[in-house]
């Protein structure tokens, strides 16, 4: 796994994951493709991981302290001399055609910026994940198919970006592009990184045949919790203002407003209203120390396309509901 001529990196971010690494590197060992690159990087663990990785002479990096998703996966991605990496969660086991299928699919375009995988739900195989992350004019990010039998999904797509969870991108694209941002630490840092490959002209495909199953909230420890929302409404604030230009934002300002107060009831519902709430206006208040992508007028096509991305993601976000709702 260790060849000079290694095409792709896999870049493992850790925080106090300890209890998922074997399975995890076991099915690494199991792939067909045999020549990658392991590399994980270690948010400052204290449950024996840095251990574990050490005993194992695992290549790692190990960070002081918790830097997030984002920040351990720029170090990652900044330590590559592969032209691909994968970044793939430490909660997920990956089928034996996972490497070799990414790559294949790279290889197929150098407009392609990034490839999301078939992920199922580790403890319910028969349902799927992920198939790639969709954005829609409400500034709602959505995982294509979770909850869906994982027997579908089985096409290449294009999707609006790649779940970071599992995914491959070009590396020296991120030279151009910029990193993941650090702001964000965790949470729609990939749908984030994938609008921007999308404003420069960017592709971010599906690849169905690169197959992995996903605890999911790993790190976290559940699908919602206060962390994880006031991080989410927070984010949320930084990917529109970052990514639309002012013409783009005052467009869509309506459906973003209407979809901010829906949300907002969901939460209230669940719970977290006072943590959407805090998170959003954490956002508001401190939207301007991220990078906003300066606007070209030989990127206007790209905005017209992606306008066009979210009205469609819209419709899919509407339509699968609706199909939900009739069952």
């Amino acid at each position: 796994m260790r060849e000079t001529t290694a095409r792709v990196t896999i870049v493992i971010p850790n925080y106090n994951g300890l209890k998922f690494m074997e399975p995890c590197f076991r099915s690494l060992e199991q792939q067909k493709e045999k020549n990658f690159k392991i590399l994980v990087v270690d948010n400052g663990s204290t449950d024996g991981s840095a251990e574990w990785l050490k005993e194992r002479k695992i290549p790692a990096i190990f960070l002081k302290e918790n830097t997030g998703f984002t920040g351990a996966v720029n170090v990652g991605i900044k330590a590559c001399t592969t032209p691909y990496v994968i970044l793939l969660n430490n909660d997920t086991e990956v089928e034996p055609d996972y490497v070799k299928e990414l790559v294949k699919i790279m290889d197929s375009s150098p407009r392609i910026f990034s490839a999301s995988s078939k992920i199922s739900q580790m403890y319910h195989k028969e349902q799927m994940d992920d198939a790639g992350d969709m954005y829609s004019l409400l500034g709602w990010a959505y995982q294509r198919g979770v909850g869906q039998s994982s027997a579908g999904f089985n096409k290449p797509c294009s999707v609006f970006s790649a779940c970071a969870a599992a995914a491959i991108y070009r590396t020296e694209v991120f030279e151009e592009i910029g990193y993941f941002d650090p702001a964000h630490f965790a949470y729609l840092e990939d749908v984030d990184v994938g609008y921007r490959a999308r404003i420069y002209g960017y592709k971010n495909v599906y690849c169905p045949t690169a197959k992995v199953f996903h605890v999911g909230s790993g790190t976290s420890g559940s699908k919602y919790n206060s962390f994880k929302v006031k991080l989410a409404a927070r984010n949320n604030v930084y990917l529109n203002y970052k990514n639309m230009p002012a013409l783009q934002l005052l467009v869509n300002l309506i459906p973003l407003l209407i979809g901010t107060g829906i949300k907002y009831l969901f939460f209230k519902k669940k719970g977290f209203a006072k943590d959407y709430t805090e998170g959003f206006l954490e956002g508001i208040r401190t939207v301007r120390k991220t990078r906003k992508v300066k606007f070209r007028f030989s990127h206007l096509k790209n905005y017209v396309m992606i306008e066009c991305n979210l009205i469609w993601g819209t419709f899919l976000y509407v339509w699968e509901f609706l199909k939900r709702r009739m069952k």
